[in-house]
């Protein structure tokens, strides 16, 4: 009996936009291009420029794109043994993991500390890397914070330096001498003790050998485990201290590292962190016995910022798809970008991004800076940028993927990815009661840190009301240090704001800044994203929002 053939096709598609790829990631953002001229000397800008767009062009292509959601479809695995019972504990990776990895070293993000300019043309690639996927930015992050805390250590650092600021990645497992570039990790908190690493019980045992020690004890959080170094946290004799625990040792026999476990996380799916056992572990110490916590400072500084930038990096990508997907859409008689409430929210999605941005790029050049002042204001501003930027990006992120309606809630939109990775920043390296507090111990014990907080923010006296209003507030409410605990999240938020307000105000066209000055500063704002007060001209905000290069 012959068989009917029936055709199930019904329509042609309509009123989708096209995909947003073939682009340079860099260029498109007038945010960041801005800043990124605005602190690198005139004489590098065309080699920065010519670098960054490079990068920016490889985030925006569709072979990147897709090394990403593979990276993500085919997560990490543990193999604790091999096919003979051997212990090996390795993680293995999908291809496509170690070649973003291995585009992120070489694009130079490990290396802020050996060239010109180097923190600022490395944070932006940061955060144009961060939307190719924000996976690999852990190792990244780790292996560039590093140096700060070798550098306790010459020798150390004269060995190790070099091969963290490589442009070059060497996947395999084998001793550092022997490779032309190192990634390292990072084990700090404890199953008992989370944030309060002085609550460590990490046993540092010394060998015979000065400087070095046998290590017996646990880390539950181990970021990047098949890295070829990590510093750790462990007590020592006189005290809680920092070590150095190679992957692989100078005779090529593996240390002591047995990984129990991968977290199964919430977002960040193609990053592996674990849980590691240390056995009789080798390590090298760093620094002295007892000052554990203020050798690794300045790697948990350069991380917080890393936290900072690659939030930025979300909030970017999240309303660049966002503008893009509303340019092309069309409802209720025309493109959504023109229709007044899609618009307030476009808006007050932007001003949130490129707040986020100026300020993260404004920390890095505080770092190239290297000056006392600079440093001064790092020791306040990293943790308030860092508690308040990491939160926003959640929201941000959720609202961007509601303005693609249903298809924000689909995997192949890219959005729920961006959605799950969004609340990672403001947990890592110290989530936001941490960082709350530490801006608290600045502002007590370190005059100078205020003074340069107020010396920055000064800048912009009188160039705006409703900032210099603000101002005045949190100083009056900053007058009052006495059980000031309870309040430290609402102070640290208001600082933050208006910190970004007075470089906005300063560096951003008159919209951008009269907008988030009557929002954020000005009271005149909604409890959701597109409450905007009426009579602002929003749409060149949201023009300048638009992924286009």
């Amino acid at each position: 009996m012959a068989r009917s053939t029936t055709h199930t096709s019904t329509h042609a598609v309509t009123n989708q936009p096209p995909r947003l790829v073939g682009y340079d990631v860099y260029a498109a953002d007038r945010a960041l291009t801005e800043a990124v001229e605005r602190h690198t000397d005139p004489a590098l800008r065309d080699e920065v420029r010519a670098e960054l767009s490079a990068l920016g062009r490889s985030a925006g292509s569709a072979q990147v794109q897709e090394w990403g959601a593979q990276a993500n479809e085919h997560p990490p695995r543990l193999r604790t043994h091999d096919r003979y019972g051997n212990r090996i504990d390795e993680v293995e990776f999908h291809p496509a993991w170690h070649r973003l990895l291995g585009k992120g070293v070489g694009a130079g993000l490990t290396s802020a500390w050996t060239r010109p300019a180097g923190h600022v043309r490395r944070a932006a690639g940061f955060l144009v890397w961060t939307q190719a996927e924000a996976g690999n930015g852990c190792p990244l992050s780790m292996t560039h914070a590093a140096v700060p805390a070798l550098r306790a250590d010459p020798e150390l650092a004269a060995e190790w330096e070099p091969r963290l600021t490589s442009t070059v990645y060497e996947r395999e497992l084998r001793p550092a001498r022997l490779k032309a570039g190192a990634v390292f990790g990072m084990g700090m908190t404890e199953k008992q003790g989370g944030s309060d690493v002085r609550a460590n019980t990490t046993a540092a045992r010394p060998l015979a050998e000065s400087g070095t020690y046998e290590l017996t004890g646990h880390k539950w959080f181990c970021s990047a485990p098949m890295s070829d170094g990590f510093l750790v946290l462990a007590q020592a004799p006189g005290g809680l201290t920092c070590f150095l625990v190679p992957r692989v040792l100078e005779d090529g026999s593996r240390n002591t590292f047995l990984i129990q476990r991968l977290k199964d996380k919430l977002g960040n799916r193609s990053n592996a962190s674990a849980e590691v056992e240390f056995g009789g572990t080798w390590a090298r110490r760093v620094g002295e016995e007892g000052r554990g916590v203020r050798t690794i400072i300045g790697m948990v500084a350069a991380t917080r910022l890393d936290c900072v930038l690659g939030s930025a990096g979300l909030m970017r990508q999240a309303v660049a798809q966002a503008v893009h997907h509303c340019t092309y859409r069309e409802a209720f008689g025309g493109k959504l970008v023109d229709k007044p409430l899609m618009r307030n929210v476009l808006a007050d999605l932007a001003l949130e991004s490129e707040a986020a941005t100026v300020l993260a790029l404004r920390l890095a050049a505080a770092y190239d800076d290297g000056s006392e002042q600079e440093r001064a204001l790092l020791r306040l501003a990293v943790p308030a940028a860092k508690y308040w930027v990491t939160k926003r990006c959640a929201p941000v992120a959720v609202e961007a993927a509601e303005c693609l309606g249903g298809n924000g809630y689909v995997e192949e939109s890219g959005l729920p990815r961006l959605v799950r990775e969004s609340p990672l920043n403001s947990v890592w390296e110290g989530a936001g009661n941490i960082q709350a507090l530490d801006v608290l111990r600045a502002l007590q014990r370190e005059p100078a840190a205020f003074d340069a907080y107020l010396t920055e923010i000064g800048r912009a006296r009188g160039a705006d009301h409703r900032l210099d209003t603000a101002a005045k507030q949190l100083l009056a409410e900053l007058g009052d240090l006495e059980a000031v605990e309870g309040r430290a999240r609402r102070l640290v938020e208001r600082m933050a704001l208006v910190l970004q307000g007075s470089l906005l105000v300063r560096h951003a066209p008159p919209e951008v800044a009269d907008t988030f000055c009557a929002s954020r500063l000005g009271g005149d704002w909604g409890s959701a994203f597109g409450t905007l007060p009426y009579g602002l001209d929003l749409a060149p905000v949201v023009e300048r929002a638009r992924p286009v290069s």
